[in-house]
């Protein structure tokens, strides 16, 4: 209950705190770089998304638009207030001029995304607007308008098309090994791209908890008494660093069929974002204009997607992502430990002693431990 005796709903109005607003801000300021380089190559293919706009009723967006408004409710100033408030100021925050239609559907598993080539359509679950508080909230709905703002639901569409073109030749000889390493690649830019978006979020919200807490409650439900950040980012941690080489086998397996990252990857990732130089760049006024887009160089984009995978290599504290640094830097006796690998790529080899090789040590140390 309110002080006046008023029942509270979960949705009243809080009190206005200043958020920083980002005039002119081109979606490459908070792109994750593998997906910052796509997009700086297909807008280079000019015409390339115009076409498919005019073949947009080969498509079903058509048919999802009449979905969506026949059967989901539109957020206005009428229905779902609260959300066309967030709307509108994630809009205003990143400066994006023509504001989506947003629609509530009913679906108890929480969900969000934006689609559509004509011009973007953000949808969001029922399960997804119980679940999470205000600022959780707000969030999600500027993780949506990144998506909108970086031009993710029209190359993504596009893609999408393209990809269903491509099954249809599936029967040529090592047809579907082409199109299985092209839907992986384009599921790895899907997760990229949430990545982007994710940011986008932080930057509408410029609240780091509440996008922790929303990250955490997607993975958990609505059981935050019983959950802790610190203790959620731990266990990225230790999917990162834990196991052995077959467990980073599973990993790749694991994640090869989804379209976006895990739960406690996304919020580790958001939470390093979050205390790097870029954000904090961008959150003093310092950040790249759309006006300057145009100008913007594919090989260049190209080489920073290059640096940063392989900066996550080299940082990562996976056992395969290790053994692949080791093998770039040349490291001795690696025979010894892939071996070692699957029973715990965690011991160094042995100091050498005497004229015998670095492999031959490895193994007899193997025979030591069994």
């Amino acid at each position: 209950m309110s002080d006046d005796g008023r029942e509270q709903t979960g949705h009243e109005r809080v009190p206005s705190r200043q958020r920083r607003r980002f005039p002119g801000i081109s979606s490459r300021a908070y792109e994750h770089p593998a997906d910052r380089s796509a997009l700086v190559a297909l807008r280079k293919l000019s015409g390339f998304d115009t076409v498919f706009k005019a073949l947009s009723g080969l498509l079903p967006e058509r048919s999802l638009r009449l979905l969506f408004l026949s059967d989901s409710v539109r957020v206005s100033e009428r229905q779902f207030s609260h959300l066309n408030d967030m709307l509108r100021d994630a809009c205003y925050i990143l400066d994006l001029e023509k504001v989506p239609p947003m629609y509530v559907t009913q679906d108890p598993q929480p969900n969000a995304m934006c689609i559509g080539l004509d011009e973007p359509i953000i949808v969001v679950t029922t399960g997804l607007v119980e679940l999470l508080d205000e600022e959780e909230m707000r969030a999600v709905v500027g993780h949506e308008v990144g998506h909108a703002l970086s031009g993710h639901a029209v190359y993504r569409t596009i893609l999408l098309f393209l990809t269903t073109l491509a099954l249809k030749v599936a029967w040529i000889p090592l047809g579907n090994f082409a199109i299985m390493a092209l839907v992986a690649a384009l599921r790895e830019w899907f997760r990229k791209s949430e990545l982007s978006a994710d940011r986008a979020g932080l930057l509408v919200g410029q609240d780091v908890q509440a996008s922790m807490r929303g990250l955490m409650k997607i993975a958990g439900g609505n059981h935050l008494h019983e959950m802790n950040v610190d203790a959620f980012l731990e266990q990225a941690e230790e999917y990162d660093s834990g196991g052995d080489l077959r467990d980073s086998v599973l990993k790749i397996l694991n994640v090869l069929p989804r379209s976006h990252p895990f739960t406690t990857v996304r919020a580790a990732e958001l939470k390093k974002w979050s205390e790097s130089r870029d954000f904090q760049r961008i959150m003093d006024g310092h950040y790249p204009r759309r006006s300057e887009d145009k100008d913007t160089s594919v090989g260049d984009s190209f080489r920073e997607s290059a640096s940063s995978y392989a900066s996550d290599v080299k940082s990562s504290k996976d056992p395969l992502m290790k053994l692949v640094t080791d093998i770039a830097g040349g490291a001795g006796g690696l025979g010894g430990r892939v071996r070692r690998g699957f029973n715990g790529f965690t011991s160094p080899a042995p100091p050498k002693d005497g004229p015998r090789d670095a492999e031959s040590q490895d193994t007899e140390h193997l025979d030591d431990e069994e």
